[in-house]
């Protein structure tokens, strides 16, 4: 097969896919090797680029994906503007970054953190596959740990954990409270 073929076959397998394509399940699909695959994402991901397209391709969670591009993001929320898309609240983004940051983690040690009950947000991570077991804790009871998934990197568009800011550059972002107990001096 050609490497024009090639191309137009990865790129709509890409299409189709509901998730993000690894290099290994490409070359499985396509009895390609891995160069071939390579050199063929390379050239799509450069002609996506040069053309100026609506859509790019990205590499995340271990694999490739299109995805449409971040500057267009008003159009599309004007498509789907009947629908009400799913968010986060901030309750769950907080517990899903404690999660994220410390894991494997208990609920108790999520819940020192928060300082409320989390285990109705937990229950819905744990349903939008956002988080998974991850065992458990080797202490009296034998609580369950949690951790991040694949869906929670696909989520937040990361390739693995090491592109989540690092906790010092978050701490930057925070406004700065100068008498430190919230309340006001009358």
């Amino acid at each position: 097969m050609s490497d024009v073929q090639l191309k137009s076959i990865i790129e709509a397998l890409l299409f189709v896919a509901d998730k993000p394509l690894s290099v290994n399940l490409l070359k499985e699909i396509t009895d390609s090797n891995k160069k071939e695959i390579i050199f063929c994402l390379e050239k799509l991901e450069q002609e996506y680029k040069a053309d100026d397209r609506g859509i790019q391709l990205v590499k995340v969670a271990g694999g490739y994906q299109l995805a449409t591009k971040a500057e267009l993001a008003s159009w599309i929320r004007r498509l789907y503007s009947s629908r009400q898309l799913r968010s986060l609240s901030q309750a769950a983004m907080e517990t899903l970054a404690i999660v994220a940051y410390r894991q494997p983690i208990i609920r108790a040690e999520v819940e020192a953190v928060r300082g409320v009950d989390v285990s109705g947000i937990l229950r819905m991570l744990l349903e939008r596959k956002l988080i998974k077991m991850a065992g458990r804790k080797k202490i009296p009871g034998r609580p369950i740990m949690y951790g991040t998934t694949r869906d929670f990197l696909i989520y937040l568009g990361l390739d693995d954990l090491s592109g989540l800011p690092k906790l010092e550059e978050l701490k930057d972002l925070l406004p700065q409270d100068d008498d430190n107990d919230g309340s006001k001096n009358d």
